[in-house]
């Protein structure tokens, strides 16, 4: 019995479309461990964990392009900070719809460490998540498999602007709006 679970999406959102996905997502069973497991062929996304136990064996599937890694909730993107570039996809898991650490390794992936790539969500990925997911650098969603995915899709249009800076828009809404002359009188009050 192998150590570990493969999880695959027929379809994922990705650059805000629905299209086929060719990817498994390796997780460990209980008694798997990083440096035992045996990865299979194919287009494979691992654990952190079994990217540092096994990098020298994975090194040249990583080079193909036919390997990616995924963090949990809990681990720091810059334990891979010299290898990003090798990965074809880099996943973020959220366990669980109320997890919201995920967006913190997102960002960081993306503008403190300049991954390019493709940066995917996985996990318990809602609709309701979908637009601060993009807005903090995700540009693949692997939503779960009970919900409608072309409704989930809409979830990256409900708002058609935001105030804040993000990694999708670097300036806030203040710096972004073009002010126009001043009024005819400077009494900021005037008008209430």
């Amino acid at each position: 019995m192998p150590n570990f679970e493969l999880h695959s999406h027929k379809q994922i959102i990705k650059h805000r479309e629905v299209v086929d996905d060719d990817w498994s997502v390796l997780k460990l069973v209980e008694d798997g461990t990083p440096e035992t497991v045996e990865v299979p062929a194919g287009k494979i996304i691992v654990p952190l964990k079994v990217w540092l136990a096994q990098r020298e064996q994975l090194l040249g599937r990583a080079e193909r392009r036919e390997l990616g890694i995924w963090f949990a909730s809990d681990e720091l993107a810059n334990a891979v900070k010299d290898d990003l570039d090798k990965f074809a996809v880099v996943a973020v898991d959220f366990p669980k719809f109320t997890d919201g650490r995920g967006y913190s390794i997102a960002y960081n992936l993306r503008k403190r460490l300049g991954y390019q790539g493709e940066l995917r969500a996985i996990g318990d990925v809602l609709r309701d998540q979908l637009f601060q997911m993009y807005r903090c650098g995700f540009n693949a969603y692997a939503t779960r498999q009970d919900r409608n995915i072309h409704d989930a899709l809409k979830g990256l249009t409900v708002f058609s602007a935001t105030y804040q800076a993000a990694v999708d828009t670097p300036l806030p809404l203040f710096r972004r709006h073009e002010r126009g002359a001043l009024p005819e009188h400077s009494d900021v009050g005037a008008g209430i």
